[in-house]
């Protein structure tokens, strides 16, 4: 089974990237869901983030992401807490997803890591990692456009992450995310005819391009 790192910054086109890898046939981990997964109600990580933030991070039963955002993007230290606490319950729910995988007899399985630097990931333990990287303008200018933060939201978020050089540094490939979709997705299919075995590789239909 062959196992593939995706990271990049926030809204470098990471998120594209990963759906086409799964377009062409890979199994995506996406642990961004992970995490979600981890902070579940009733769950162990959930009650110590309540116990480093107090009440103040919950909406009824669940996480008031919104809330431990304002918190942590405004506080390296908080920062550091919350992924101290999250990032193993992620690890150990990425661990089981690769054992169900290879039970199930997939051949490539694409991990998305947003926070593959600052989470302190072994580039080691994978065959191949890939980053996607833009110009903090471009994607300064995406979050405010599409997501609706302010710039000084949208900065914050950008300077809490690791930047494109740090990422590049241990990565195998860089895909430049600046571009439309269409140019993106032209890298991960020539990444991937260059790198996935013969007999994992699909072809994909014009219409998915």
């Amino acid at each position: 089974m062959l196992r593939i790192a995706l990271t990049g910054g926030i809204a470098a086109g990471k998120s594209v990237a990963s759906r086409r890898f799964a377009e062409l046939g890979a199994h995506v981990v996406d642990h961004d869901v992970l995490a979600r997964q981890a902070v579940a109600p009733g769950s162990a990580a959930l009650s110590e983030l309540v116990g480093r933030f107090g009440d103040k991070i919950f909406v009824g039963e669940e996480l008031d992401r919104a809330a431990l955002a304002k918190i942590v993007f405004s506080d390296s230290q908080a920062l550091s807490d919350l992924n101290t606490i999250v990032h193993p319950y992620v690890f150990a729910l990425a661990g089981a997803a690769d054992r169900d995988a290879r039970e199930a007899g997939v051949t490539v399985v694409v991990h998305d890591i947003p926070l593959f630097v600052e989470s302190g990931s072994d580039a080691g333990a994978f065959e191949l990692v890939a980053t996607v990287a833009a110009p903090v303008a471009v994607r300064l200018h995406r979050l405010v456009e599409s997501r609706g933060m302010t710039e000084e939201e949208a900065m914050a978020r950008i300077e809490a992450q690791a930047t494109d050089e740090e990422r590049a540094a241990i990565a195998d490939v860089v895909f430049d995310g600046t571009g439309p979709e269409s140019h993106l997705h032209q890298q991960v299919d020539a990444f991937w005819e260059g790198h996935v075995p013969a007999p994992a590789l699909r072809s994909i239909s014009p219409q998915s391009s």
